[in-house]
């Protein structure tokens, strides 16, 4: 099947060496909104005109781990998707079969880019057990911090937004979070001054070490953190665990989603329950994605760059 790309967002895991040279070389770009242009013989639940949306790997829905609900760590299926940052994709086989969604109507091109780092933080909130009037520290406002932030306050949570960068607070602040923290400060003492305890759940949305050192003192008893980001591998981190074993702290890894988070993600964006297009900063042609990677590497002046290879 034939795909025309007309939009793919680039994600903060496109800028990270560590991440992406081991699969060197690739086009990359997984964040897609498409139109079937060309479809195979035996196709037959997608004709042209259709709009898709796909996502970059499918588990096979039958293996231990997807019986199991972690349909990330899924091995039975290791074909990916060609990137997204071209005109036109091919699709696999087993991608047309299992792994592709009908766009609804009233969600657009762009907002379709939104998609799957939605649904990654539906599954991270599903992981943490986030539930209404908890309160919810967010640390790090780039797109998927700000999709928490959104997802969170949706849920009836009292949400905190802790970042280095001003403009993305006043983003933070606007679309949903109760209160924001300058996070070059001291983010435990402000948000225990604040509300008077810390968070139920601390949501760790940023890979720097000084973000990671004010996630482990943020966290409340009984309470949970999620590194929905990690610094690179060369990095060394220390856990307090002396100090979690006495207060029963949890901690969560969340990486990628299934497609129950899919679902979810595509019915939230639908309904217009979660808003995304306030976070669209750039929309650029493909000639210009060098420019659109500097922005999303720099990231104090962009929070969701889109590119738009037809531009």
């Amino acid at each position: 099947m034939l795909v025309k790309v007309h939009a793919c967002g680039i994600c903060g895991s496109d800028i990270v060496e560590w991440y992406r040279l081991p699969r060197a070389p690739l086009v990359q770009g997984h964040e897609i909104g498409a139109e079937v242009v060309a479809a195979g013989e035996e196709v037959d639940r997608y004709k042209p005109g259709d709009r898709v949306f796909i996502p970059p790997k499918i588990p096979c829905g039958k293996c231990l781990y997807c019986a199991k609900g972690h349909y990330p760590q899924c091995t039975q299926i290791k074909e990916r998707l060609p990137g997204g940052f071209a005109e036109y994709i091919l699709v696999p086989e087993i991608f047309v079969r299992q792994g592709t969604y009908p766009l609804p109507e009233r969600v657009t091109y762009d907002q379709s880019t939104f998609i799957e780092p939605l649904a990654c933080a539906v599954r991270a909130q599903l992981l943490a057990g986030v539930k209404k009037e908890n309160s919810v520290l967010v640390i790090g406002c780039g797109m998927s911090g700000l999709l928490h932030v959104k997802l969170a306050a949706a849920r009836g949570c009292k949400v905190i937004a802790a970042d280095v960068n001003r403009m993305k607070l006043d983003v933070a602040a606007r679309t949903g979070a109760a209160s924001v923290i300058d996070g070059a400060g001291d983010v435990a003492e402000r948000l225990t001054g604040e509300q008077g305890r810390k968070a139920d759940t601390v949501l760790l949305c940023s890979s720097a070490r000084q973000a990671v050192a004010q996630a482990w003192r943020c966290v409340d008893k009984g309470g949970t953190i999620v590194l929905f980001a990690v610094p690179g591998p060369e990095e060394k981190v220390v856990v307090p665990v002396n100090d979690y074993w006495m207060k029963e702290i949890t901690i969560l890894t969340s990486y990628y989603c299934g497609p129950p988070d899919i679902a979810e993600a595509m019915n939230l964006i639908e309904s217009g329950d979660i808003i995304v297009d306030d976070l669209i900063t750039h929309r650029l042609p493909l000639g210009d994605i060098a420019k659109g990677f500097a922005l999303v590497s720099d990231g104090r002046e962009s929070i969701k760059v889109i590119i738009r290879p037809h531009q």
